[in-house]
């Protein structure tokens, strides 16, 4: 999504991004030719229930009968539902990640939050730190992170980092210098120059994920960047009456077997962009088991059958039988993911959707709006957040069904980018969820269909004209 990754930078600097990365685009063809997968075929086609789920503990692979008395019993602590078992099976067709148990997974919610989370991780590492961002920023928070991670390395901690070529395209090279100065093994995903790419270049594939991983054992991931709009006291430029927004965002923390595979994602990612060996240190330690949530790591990387994150929304949307409830910052999904929202809201699934009343691009926001009338024809229930710019990409169906990530449901994270979700199963971590989506609800401003179709039509030009463009956005 160039026309929004590129955050928190000057105008004519975003300007000559954006002119210089379209250009780019049409040269590299984009993502135009690319498409997603049919994935009512995928779930016609994925037998259910002649293959019971296999899990993985910090033992092992579980037998087919402990793995099976594990989902039964997560079964009969909800509403009837079949979305675990129906849902499992789509996925386990398309991605060999595991369903791991005995994991402790925590919300953190926002960027204070979460920055103190990464800080007490770093601090805690004895072996190994591996960070991987899209955006790295050259202001306070990037320094303090970067001032504890040169700290780290002195220590004799390894640090490791992996940053977005464009997502940190206005950091400057000498914030990077200091750090390569000072031990650190740093990799810039995708470089913009094609004289500095590993292999094949192409502008348009970009690394999306955020994932800091301390020792093999600590993991958090989500939507939260390295960069000063995610501090309460430090907010963005953007501002609405005067007042600048804070982002509103969303990460997990995750301790248990579970962090092995979002390790492997990292260290994939690392050999592919032509890191530095990795040698002498422990990235791959023996696990132990912190608590009872069932975790899958969903990754997903440009390929003509690896659309994974799609296939596990549009699953997982398909399957629910009593509740959806998302949270999305730029939404602009294909007609697959629209067509599962409409029917899930027309057999009676509580579909309620929590978007941005106001984001980083007027664009975006107009080819989002562009979809809000037959959504709410169809009885799915559309609000705007209030007061924040909410960046954050979080759902939990089923209250068992959870997911926490940097995926937006648009076309460049469906596409063109690496992401990364975690999908959780979990009674528990789902009442947290729905907490954390109750307050959002709070604040948020429920879009009334009557009122709606009222909107100038000024208003509604935009939004088509913004609609053209949404396979770019």
């Amino acid at each position: 999504m160039i026309f929004l990754k590129i955050k928190n930078k000057p105008m004519k600097t975003v300007k000559l991004i954006l002119l210089f990365c379209l250009f780019l685009s049409i040269l590299s063809l984009g993502n135009g030719c690319a498409t997603l997968p049919k994935v009512s075929e995928k779930i016609d086609e994925t037998p259910v229930g002649q293959k019971p789920r296999q899990i993985v503990s910090s033992k092992g692979l579980l037998s087919p009968q402990k793995s099976k008395a594990i989902m039964k019993r997560l079964k009969e602590s909800v509403n009837p539902t079949d979305i675990l078992e129906r849902y499992t099976a789509v996925v386990e067709s398309v991605t060999e990640s595991p369903l791991t148990k005995g994991n402790k997974v925590s919300i953190l919610i926002d960027g204070p939050d979460t920055y103190v989370a990464m800080f007490e991780a770093i601090r805690s590492a004895k072996d190994h730190i591996n960070l991987e961002t899209f955006i790295l920023e050259d202001d306070e928070i990037g320094h303090k992170f970067t001032d504890l991670l040169l700290q780290k390395q002195k220590e004799g901690v390894r640090v490791n980092i992996i940053y977005d070529s464009v997502g940190s395209l206005t950091t400057p090279e000498s914030f990077f210098k200091r750090l390569r100065d000072g031990g650190i093994q740093v990799v810039e995903f995708n470089p913009v120059s094609p004289f500095k790419a590993p292999g094949s270049w192409f502008l348009m594939h970009h690394d999306h994920r955020k994932i800091l991983i301390v020792d093999g054992k600590v993991a958090i991931i989500g939507g939260i960047n390295i960069s000063n709009v995610y501090s309460s006291r430090l907010s963005g430029r953007k501002k609405v009456k005067g007042e600048p927004l804070t982002w509103r965002d969303t990460d997990i923390q995750i301790e248990g077997p579970a962090v092995t595979e979002v390790q492997k994602l990292f260290l994939e990612t690392w050999s592919k962009q032509k890191g530095p060996t990795l040698a002498g240190h422990n990235y791959l330690p023996d696990q132990k088991e912190y608590g009872k949530a069932l975790v899958r790591i969903i990754g997903s990387t440009p390929g003509t059958d690896n659309r994974i994150t799609f296939i596990m929304y549009a699953a997982a949307i398909t399957y629910a039988e009593h509740s959806i409830h998302l949270t999305n910052a730029y939404f602009i999904p294909d007609d697959q993911i629209l067509d599962a929202f409409k029917d899930a809201a027309r057999r009676g699934v509580d579909v309620k959707i929590i978007l941005p009343s106001t984001t980083d691009s007027s664009l975006v926001l107009s080819a989002a709006r562009y979809n809000y009338s037959e959504l709410l024809k169809a009885g799915v229930k559309i609000y705007e957040r209030r007061t924040v710019l909410l960046h954050a990409k979080t759902a939990v169906i089923d209250g068992v069904w959870s997911t926490v990530g940097s995926t937006n449901l648009d076309y460049w994270s469906l596409l063109s980018n690496d992401e990364v979700n975690a999908v959780v199963l979990s009674r528990e971590f789902a009442v947290e969820m729905e907490r954390m989506f109750a307050n959002d609800l709070a604040q948020s401003d429920q879009i009334q269909k009557d009122e709606w179709e009222k909107r100038p039509l000024s208003q509604k030009i935009k939004e088509r004209a913004a609609h053209l463009f949404a396979r770019w956005l």
